[in-house]
């Protein structure tokens, strides 16, 4: 079954915690698609996401190494950015399909190379919708955590949009 939720967050702070929320929903194995434009988001939701899954350090972008690996409580985060790859053979060639079983995966612009990510768990839109607004949607084809994702999103306050 798809369904969708939607929540606005008004600062970088708080779409990290969100994310941090959503992540404590996670299990191993789980793809999540980050979509948006450049600018949206991403990056800050990746690393809200890795803070709730325990990550210790920082978390940046991996735009230009692809991908980066950080030690999680399920195994191993798994941090993607496909935007410079033209192909969907590329995606599949890095392997996120068989690194994902050891952990979990964020794939940034992942929602172009979505048929070569499969299953996803959830897809996450980030959207520009003021200075430091954003519009954050989740949304999945299938995962049976929506009441699990809308009560992780009711705690950490994200108003629904």
């Amino acid at each position: 079954m798809t369904w969708t939720l939607t929540r606005r967050t008004h600062s970088a702070e708080e779409t990290r915690s969100l994310a941090a929320a959503l992540a404590g929903v996670a299990r191993q194995g789980d793809v999540v698609v980050l979509a948006g434009p450049l600018g949206a988001g991403k990056t800050t939701f990746a690393q809200g996401f890795a803070r709730g899954l325990g990550v210790v350090g920082p978390v940046t972008s991996p735009t230009f190494t692809l991908v980066r690996q950080y030690p999680c409580r399920l195994g191993e985060l798994l941090h993607a950015d496909v935007y410079r790859l033209e192909h969907l053979a590329e995606v599949e060639d890095l392997g996120l399909a068989e690194l994902v079983e050891r952990g979990v995966a964020l794939v940034e612009w992942g929602d172009v190379a979505q048929p070569a990510l499969s299953p996803v768990a959830w897809t996450v839109t980030l959207a520009i919708t003021g200075d430091e607004e954003r519009e954050v949607r989740v949304q999945s084809d299938g995962d049976d955590r929506r009441e699990a994702v809308e009560a992780a999103l009711a705690a950490a306050g994200a108003v629904a949009g």
